[in-house]
């Protein structure tokens, strides 16, 4: 059996106690992925008061998805989806175009006044500092600056999205089993909902010719992450 001089042990007490109150302290400062109880009251929406991080919950059709955002991965992505969440802009929205071992993408309202008032609402590009990997969360565009609310669900790793400009804001942390669930029978070529239609008739139009489709019946805010110099209101 090795020799263990245990004068040394005690001289080395006081330091490891202080190694582990350091590493308390730093994990009580990281936002905790692996919880994600609603908290008691979250603060409302008030403009230009934006989390560093939150946890949004997207009540589906085929369970709960609960996605963490990070502000510091692409601010103003996270600040546009925070707002859209908060304001109930995702309630009803339907998955319309879910293409299997790909991407599952959603985001425009059930209800066209809905859509007509944000689709005007479009944010500067982000830098990509966080790879597409599977489970992370991505706004849709047509072009430099052209997000505004549709949104994607990698359901594969898509390095190659990297390098096409889209910048993950966030990550699935709870039910990615539901994201890969979601209906993919329409498909995506000819016979596949319209987005024209979608943004021009909403939820009608999907329900007349597309009832299989899942849809989100309410995404809330749960959790949210301010900094000292930010508190909530």
């Amino acid at each position: 059996m090795p020799h263990v001089d245990s004068r040394a042990s005690r001289s080395d007490a006081p330091r490891r106690l202080t190694l582990i109150a350091l590493a308390l302290l730093t994990a009580a400062c990281v936002p905790q992925v692996n919880s994600v109880a609603p908290e008691p009251s979250v603060p409302p929406f008030t403009a230009g008061v934006i989390p560093d991080s939150f946890v949004a919950r997207l009540a589906t059709t085929k369970g709960d998805v609960d996605v963490i955002i990070r502000r510091d991965w692409a601010p103003n992505g996270a600040a546009q989806f925070y707002e859209a969440v908060a304001t109930g802009y995702y309630d009803g929205a339907r998955f319309f175009r879910t293409i299997r071992g790909f991407v599952s993408q959603f985001g425009i309202a059930a209800d066209t006044a809905l859509t007509a008032r944000w689709r005007t609402r479009t944010i500067p590009d982000d830098a990509v500092t966080q790879s597409n990997r599977r489970g992370t969360l991505v706004f849709a565009s047509g072009g430099p600056n052209t997000r505004t609310t549709q949104m994607f669900i990698n359901l594969r790793d898509n390095p190659r999205l990297d390098g096409l400009g889209f910048p993950p804001i966030g990550e699935v942390i709870r039910g990615l089993d539901a994201v890969d669930s979601l209906y993919t029978g329409y498909g995506d070529g000819a016979g596949a909902p319209s987005q024209d239609r979608i943004t021009r008739e909403g939820e009608a139009y999907l329900a007349a010719n597309f009832p299989l489709l899942d849809r989100i019946e309410r995404a809330t805010v749960v959790r949210v992450w301010f900094p000292p110099t930010n508190p909530a209101p």
